[in-house]
């Protein structure tokens, strides 16, 4: 059997319910159901969040998109979940509930990323903190199924989706089950799941168990075993990998001419793409079976009816090799076009998870977002201020999805990385709409984008390369030379957005993605000339090669040819605009030198960050399995891969350690300088302690001296002075050999180090300084072979 062949969204025959219109708003409670004249809900949909009814809440939008097909949906938000009172109000549904926490993951929306509990919520009214509960999905869920038993409960949104295979959670500090096994639902829908939930509910609404519905895409469910009529591949052995017919290699089909200007680039992703076939253990691919005269679509497709059997949950759990080996097969299946099914053994059951679902055309995209959206929260709030809200209601989601990659990113495993985009039309429409809903309406939007401001309608170049590709990411290490950089359909969006009438301003608020935009100057042009309100907010997130390679974030060089670009144009434009550098610290791959460069550079560029983010390990993305079994999960899994110095991962863990490189780019805070002067001692670092300008931190005080270290936090401590936590290995490799030999202290000349750059690019050592301030380099590295410690 092979999966479902995808039906338009709005082809399907309206259910017959589509004779009660159109609500206002979807009923939150039995008098709305009164008014509109209904005596019972299809479908109800249980959220984390406050009803806002705007196409950036995703309740909004698949409430609208079921009422659409003609069913009445019903909305219960943020219920008690103490009880299955809340959960009765609206009667029992006809259909099914559909439960999601919300737009965020309820863990990160309820704690911060040292564990500590959130007071506020930007989703509910008021900002209150505490209206839904930790693991909404499974909480919600459980009373649904104790208020009416027999209801079909499917789940879905960011939370689930994340969720959706076994998965380290960071607040446990343990590798859980799919959130279907602690759930008990019935299905699961990942990703912007409006394709497989409509599909889902015409099938229920048609009579069909929910039990059987076992062959939508983008869905995952719970069996007993294999589906029949399905071949297995079994990956559960890292050495030992499975293996179908080879695919053709897309990458035959650069042409001369772009092979030629992109010689080295088309290099290194052949040498990626065979380099991620092999660890993916399912696809040998050839270029020897590609002939350019069989079009694609005759073409055979070896994963049709092949799914890959993954590690069980019993040994992602207590095997850490394991569990890198799973993710990056995980990572590797979500081309909706040739990914597998996955099939994961949770003791004597399965989970099943269908490959993703087929993107959404441009029509479909422009028939979601061109519903009847009211635009604002539910009446029922009254005049409470729901923060979230107000943050985006006038801003415009122009596309869906992200090519880009970054590991500590959650947005490919969940919304795909294939460019979803709406017409002009589409979007100005939306624009002039918002000039009649939004109350108060100044004139000004505040974004046009999405995942990225500068994705849209960018994508493959090549169907046959798009079809089989496996590559994390388009854009790293270096562009891949079928991905289209052409920025002209957004540059002409822009100008048509200024041009109607009553736009004071368009903003980009999104974050721009600067490695593509200077492929592009006309875009950087028209960005910097008419689009910034003073500040671009612009994410590289860190300078040092290390950390940069384990995010799969482009080096410095293209920043800076960005900034060069945006302020020329800004000057041409006679405007004083400014960059605002987002970075995260405490990721994994980044030691304390690297925070320490990084900070170097920030002062050298005068930067003095108010607002630092801890690196977040949030479910399924690659760089929470970074964190989690300290593998580099982002090459082969291998055996032999794992006696290579390349194989571990360097990971800060522990409170200490977390917040000293959270104070290093809080430099310039003087309650982070104690703190920062030991660990420069320890480092041998000392000589960036002092009045100089080539110095990070003053020297000690005469009044900081008199407190005599009072409330030295060290306590007991590990080898390094950082404090474990729950997952570190207390005696690693790295900790044994820094505590016997120290860290290498540098010579004077190293810290006046001449700036070296070439053609406008950073050189490999990557220059801080202008002042003197200059990098710091150290040759030593760690690696584990055989359980055995050893320096290289």
């Amino acid at each position: 059997m092979s999966q479902t062949k995808s039906q338009a969204l709005f082809d399907y025959p309206k259910y017959w319910a589509e004779c009660y219109g159109t609500a206002p708003f979807l009923p939150m409670s039995r008098s709305e159901m009164d008014t509109l004249g209904w005596d019972s809900c299809d479908i109800i949909i249980v959220t984390g969040d406050a009803y806002v009814d705007h196409p950036s809440f995703g309740m909004a939008i698949i409430g609208r998109m079921l009422e659409a097909q003609g069913f009445r949906v019903g909305i219960i938000a943020q219920p008690n979940w103490h009880s299955k009172d809340d959960f009765m109000k609206l009667g029992k549904p006809n259909l099914f509930f559909g439960v999601t926490a919300g737009n965020m993951d309820s863990m990160i929306n309820r704690y911060t990323a040292e564990r500590r509990m959130r007071h506020d919520d930007a989703y509910t009214p008021n900002d209150e903190g505490g209206k839904r509960p930790d693991r909404a999905v499974t909480a919600y869920t459980q009373r649904c199924k104790e208020a009416f038993k027999g209801v079909p409960v499917i789940i879905g949104g960011i939370e689930a989706s994340l969720r959706r295979i076994a998965h380290y959670d960071y607040w446990s500090d343990k590798v859980r089950r799919s959130v279907l096994f602690d759930s008990k639902a019935d299905l699961l829908v990942y990703g912007n799941a409006e394709r497989p939930l409509i599909e889902i509910a015409h099938r229920i609404a048609r009579g069909e168990e929910v039990k059987k519905i076992t062959d939508v895409r983008g869905s995952a469910f719970l069996a007993n075993h294999a589906l029949p009529g399905w071949k297995g591949i079994d990956s559960r052995d890292i050495d030992r990998p499975g293996k179908i017919e080879p695919i053709a290699n897309p990458y035959a089909e650069i042409s001369p001419t772009s092979c030629e200007q992109n010689k080295s680039q088309v290099n290194d992703v052949n040498a990626e793409l065979t380099d991620i076939t092999k660890t993916a253990q399912v696809v040998d691919i050839s270029t020897s079976t590609y002939t350019k005269n069989k079009t694609w679509r005759k073409k055979d497709k070896p994963w049709e009816n092949t799914y890959i059997n993954l590690p069980t949950f019993e040994q992602v759990k207590e095997n850490k090799v394991l569990y890198a080996h799973a993710s990056r097969i995980f990572h590797q299946e979500v081309n909706p076009t040739s990914a597998k099914p996955l099939m994961q053994s949770h003791g004597t059951r399965v989970i099943w998870l269908n490959p993703p679902a087929k993107p959404l055309s441009q029509d479909e995209m422009d028939g979601i977002f061109g519903l009847p959206y009211m635009r604002v929260p539910h009446p029922s709030y009254g005049k409470a201020k729901i923060p979230a809200y107000d943050m985006i209601k006038t801003s415009i989601n122009i596309m869906r999805g992200c090519f880009g990659g970054c590991t500590f990113c959650s947005i490919t495993e969940h919304e795909g990385r294939i460019i979803q985009s709406r017409s002009h039309e589409s979007i100005i429409a939306e624009i002039e709409d918002i000039k009649v809903k939004v109350p108060n309406f100044t004139g000004v939007i505040s974004d046009l984008g999405g995942p990225t401001a500068n994705m849209y309608q960018l994508n493959c170049k090549s169907e046959k390369a798009e079809a089989t590709c496996r590559k994390p990411s388009c854009v790293w290490p270096t562009i891949c030379g079928h991905l289209d950089t052409d920025h002209t359909p957004t540059i002409e969006l822009y100008r048509k957005a200024r041009k109607v009438k009553g736009i004071k301003k368009v903003l980009i608020a999104s974050g721009v993605r600067y490695d593509l935009a200077i492929q592009d100057p006309e875009y950087v042009k028209e960005l910097a000339t008419h689009h910034v309100g003073g500040y671009l907010k612009i994410a590289p997130e860190h300078t040092e090669t290390g950390p940069l390679n384990n995010m799969m974030k482009p080096g410095m060089g293209s920043y800076d040819k960005f900034k060069e670009m945006f302020d020329h144009y800004s000057k041409v434009a006679g405007k004083k605009q400014y960059l605002i550098p987002y970075f995260i610290s405490a990721h994994p791959g980044t030691t304390d030198r690297d925070m320490v460069n990084l900070a170097l550079w920030l002062k050298d560029n005068n930067f003095k960050l108010d607002q630092v983010q801890n690196f977040y390990p949030s479910p399924l993305a690659n760089a929470t399995t970074l964190y989690h079994t300290e593998l580099n999960s982002l090459r082969n899994v291998t055996s032999k891969n794992l006696a290579k110095d390349d194989g571990i991962v360097a990971v800060p863990k522990g409170a200490i350690q977390r917040r000293l490189h959270k104070a290093i780019l809080r430099y310039h805070d003087p309650n982070n300088w104690p703190e920062i002067r030991a660990a420069l001692t320890k480092m041998g670092l000392s000589r960036l302690i002092g009045s100089s300008p080539t110095c990070l931190v003053p020297r000690e005080t005469r009044n900081e001296q008199r407190k005599l270290h009072v409330g030295n936090r060290q306590g007991k401590n590990n080898a390094q002075g950082f404090k474990s936590s729950p997952g570190q290995q207390r005696h690693s490799a790295h900790n044994k050999q820094q505590s016997k030999k120290g860290l290498t202290r540098f010579s004077d000349n190293q810290f006046n180090e001449p700036k070296k750059v070439s053609n406008g690019k950073r050189s490999d050592k990557t220059e801080h300084v202008k002042a003197g301030l200059t990098e710091i380099w150290s040759d030593q590295r760690v690696i584990k072979n055989k359980g055995k410690n050893k320096k290289q």
